[in-house]
């Protein structure tokens, strides 16, 4: 590309006849002269044409360069009229031709012809270009084109020398937008369009200082990235120094050392980590190299990075929220369970919504055996996490939970990190397992250390003693397990949602042992549908008899004794030998029944109330007795019992003091007698819910007259002979229709608590409301006219006592009759 330096003013405005030559991404301008290489064969015609006559060429761009037999459409209307210097026909058949831009024309018709483009064209001429603004925008042109050429290299400096000689506004104009490389083919033609030098100046002002910018940012990058090409192959010479110096000390250790920083250091490099793990990590390493490879503190440093690196500080597995895919798992899974598997899918659907875990820990808290790990298991399986489970029971030290400093020997991180490691993604579903088990001694408390774990607001950067790093735990699910809540400190009980699983019914222990157990452990067996059947009678012995619990863990070690004992069987008498198991026949395969279940008495007593209890182990019948002989009032209390019984028992006898008149007693009649309150049973009993019994049995030892033996009761008393509401309603009731109970008397305020009971077990049972001591005694109490003691609350009979005190025998045949219906606002649950 060449330039004229000479002074040529454009002809006078005139229309003539050219050959057209379009050409494919560049614009010629007057006072530029270019090379152009001419393949086309219309191309080549207008060349031969135009050296046939003047050597006089118009040269217009192409709008689009892809086309390869353009119209008069795609060929742009303005164009420069050029001068044929030079044309060279090459071997391959191509034209190199040399051509000089002289002024501006703009197309007006194109002449009919098929060989070429012939035009007629009309020269333009310049518009007037004095003035002092068209002096200032020179000048910022000029200086403007210095700092261009400056940045880029592809410009030559002589052209620079060229331009600062030019004094021609136009042809200045002309001669720098045809030496601007990075601007764009539509750019150059609206400058060549522009018939004002102003305007070209103004325009071509513009475009450098957008390029500028441009160049002056690639400047800045190529510059940062030669900075740490330098710094990466300065540490690369440092590096293979050190080698050669290494290698020259010798030492077969040294080299294995070698490749393991350089293994680490690749690790590093390559791992995901967050900006503080990769800052104390690269620290390490550094720290690490500069160490012999056999001391103490290299070994620490070394494990110190293992760790961190094999962390998943970003790995996550894909999650699942379908609601109807959880629900069919759990299902699966599951028998029963209705009210915590709703709960489940509820928490599930909010996951789904919010995409964010941010949310309550649930806590799941009951008895041994009733499926809470499993359950943890089955959300994992249904939300698509990985599981890990970490057992709580015995922890005492904090250190188990946020890890030893690593100023220790064999120092570790905490369990929490572990399993995190363990689990390999950076959202598994934790089980922390047993949590009520914890306990605490002058190591430290780990349940406080909980806090911070199961604390969606805190968790996020949780701090291990070992890492004194921050890693975030907000995407762990965290599930916790507990028998009771009662080990379980109040704040901690605070981070997490309690739900609670009660004991089984029997009727769903029968349907979990044919659905779920007995085809796991005929398959653990290897027997078959025809090799060994058991019927539901058998079953429901198994349970009766063999186990006592809420859960189901002790039934299928039963079952599971029982099939094995079926195995043998069949592999001693042959293969053809099909077993059925009756009822009658379990003490064959599993020998004497082993519990007496709590159940009512075959006939109405004296002194004896069948109260309802509740432990970690679900729901029994629970036998208060009390015996009355002569002596000084001392009340005697004995059994398994915490002092919150002992208490209950003291508010009972006070009670049924203040309540002599209506029992036909004499006001003074506990100083003449001792009562001995009994519960048997070598099983711990605690809470206040037994001061109805003990008062009913208190009554009855006392007016001689016997309680119903089909009847059970619960519920705190006072003073004043208010029933107050108790908890574990549901486990009660439970008890009380697996041991044959028909009416419960039940405080009147948990009449709320009665949804929870399944309606097969409601239905078979007289659920009957009280508010008042009075009425339990009515409803308790074999009486001929209960209505006439309780109701009107002011006859005094026989004082009954006495006949005790004065060392008679009473008949005790007294009529019992049958309680009355009580109405539908009584038994609120009869009808569910």
């Amino acid at each position: 590309m060449f330039f004229k330096n000479d002074s040529e003013k454009p002809a006078a405005t005139s229309r003539r006849t050219l050959p057209a030559l379009p050409l494919r991404d560049i614009v010629v301008f007057p006072h530029m002269v270019s090379q152009l290489f001419v393949g086309r064969e219309k191309s080549i015609a207008a060349l031969d044409e135009a050296m046939a006559r003047d050597k006089e060429v118009f040269l217009a761009a192409q709008k689009n360069a892809k086309t390869n037999d353009p119209a008069p459409d795609d060929i742009y209307q303005d164009g420069t009229i050029g001068t044929i210097v030079q044309l060279l026909r090459v071997a391959d058949g191509t034209v190199k031709v040399l051509v000089e831009g002289k002024r501006r024309a703009r197309i007006k018709r194109f002449s009919e012809t098929r060989e070429y483009f012939l035009v007629e064209v009309e020269t333009l001429e310049d518009s007037d270009s004095g003035g002092v603004e068209v002096d200032a925008l020179d000048r910022s042109v000029q200086s403007t084109f210095e700092i261009y050429v400056k940045l880029n290299k592809k410009v030559q400096p002589e052209v620079l020398m060229s331009v600062q000689s030019i004094e021609d506004p136009s042809k200045l104009a002309d001669t720098i937008a045809a030496n601007l490389p990075t601007i764009k083919l539509v750019d150059r033609q609206a400058l060549l369009e522009m018939p004002a030098p102003k305007d070209r100046l103004q325009r071509l002002y513009e475009l450098m200082q957008a390029e500028i910018e441009i160049l002056q940012v690639e400047k800045k990058i190529r510059s940062r990235v030669k900075k740490q090409m330098e710094k990466t192959q300065k540490e690369y010479y440092l590096n293979e120094q050190i080698n050669a110096i290494q290698k020259e000390l010798g030492g077969s250790e040294k080299d294995e050392f070698k490749n393991e920083l350089s293994e680490l250091d690749e690790k590093v490099k390559s791992k995901r980590l967050s900006d503080e793990a990769r800052e104390k990590v690269e620290k390490e390493l550094k720290k690490l190299k500069m160490m012999h490879p056999t001391s103490a503190e290299a070994t620490v440093v070394r494990n110190y990075i293992d760790w961190v690196l094999a962390l998943p500080w970003y790995e996550k597995t894909e999650e699942r929220y379908k609601i109807s895919e959880a629900e069919e798992i759990l299902d699966e899974d599951h028998y029963g369970l209705k009210k915590c598997k709703e709960r489940i899918v509820e928490y599930l659907a909010v996951q789904s919504l919010t995409k964010k875990l941010k949310g309550p820990i649930l806590c799941f808290v009951g008895p041994p055996g009733v499926g809470k790990t499993s359950l943890a298991k089955s959300i994992a399986r249904a939300t698509g996490r990985k599981f890990v489970r970490l057992s709580l029971g015995g922890v005492r030290d904090e250190a188990e939970i946020r890890g030893h400093r690593r100023t220790y020997i064999g120092a570790l991180p905490g369990k929490i990190i572990q399993n995190i490691k363990k689990a390999s993604s950076s959202n598994p579903l934790l089980l922390l397992d047993e949590i009520d088990k914890m306990s605490t001694d002058f190591r430290g408390d780990p349940a406080s250390a909980l806090l911070e774990v199961l604390d969606p607001e805190q968790n996020h950067s949780f701090n291990d003693h070992y890492l004194d790093l921050d890693y975030d735990l907000s995407d762990v699910m965290f599930i916790t397990t507990a028998n009771s809540l009662s080990g379980i400190p109040i704040p901690l009980q605070d981070r997490m949602e309690i739900i609670h699983l009660s004991g089984y019914t029997e009727f769903e222990k029968l349907n979990i042992a044919l659905k779920y157990l007995i085809p796991r452990q005929k398959e653990d067996c290897g027997l078959s549908d025809v090799d060994f059947d058991i019927t539901e009678t058998a079953i429901r012995t198994v349970i009766h008899h063999y186990t006592k619990e809420s859960g189901v863990r002790n039934l299928e070690r039963e079952l599971a004794s029982l099939c094995r004992k079926a195995a043998l069987k069949v592999v001693r008498d042959g293969k053809d030998q099909s077993i059925h198991v009756q009822g009658a026949e379990v003490p064959t395969f599993l020998g004497v029944p082993k519990y007496r279940l709590g159940k009512k008495e075959e006939q109405d007593e004296v002194g004896l109330t069948h109260g309802l209890s509740v432990s970690d182990y679900g729901g029994d019948i629970l036998d208060c007795e009390v015996g009355v002989v002569p002596g000084k009032g001392k009340l005697q209390i004995t059994g398994l019992l915490e002092k919150g019984m002992e208490e209950s028992a003291q508010a009972a006898m006070s009670y049924i003091r203040s309540r002599a008149g209506v029992l036909q007693l004499d006001t003074d009649f506990y100083q003449k007698v001792d009562v001995h309150v009994h519960f048997p049973d070598f099983v711990r009993k605690d809470g206040p819910s037994a001061g109805v019994t003990m008062a009913t049995s208190i009554a009855s030892a006392l007016t001689r007259i016997p309680v119903r033996n089909d009847l059970a009761m619960t519920g705190e008393i006072t003073l004043r002979g208010r029933v107050m509401p108790i908890g574990g309603l549901k486990e009660k009731l439970l008890a009380a229709h697996r041991g044959g109970i028909k009416t419960v008397l039940v405080p009147k305020d948990n009449r709320k608590d009665l949804r929870d009971v399944p309606r097969r077990v409601l239905r078979s049972l007289r659920v009957v409301m009280i508010d008042h001591m009075d009425d339990v005694l009515r409803e308790a109490l074999v009486l001929d006219d209960a209505e006439a003691m309780f109701g009107e609350r002011r006859l005094h009979l026989e004082y009954r006592a006495g006949e005790l005190i004065e060392g008679k025998s009473s008949s005790g045949d007294l009529p019992a009759t049958a309680v009355s219906t009580p109405t539908a606002e009584e038994q609120p649950g009869a009808g569910q």
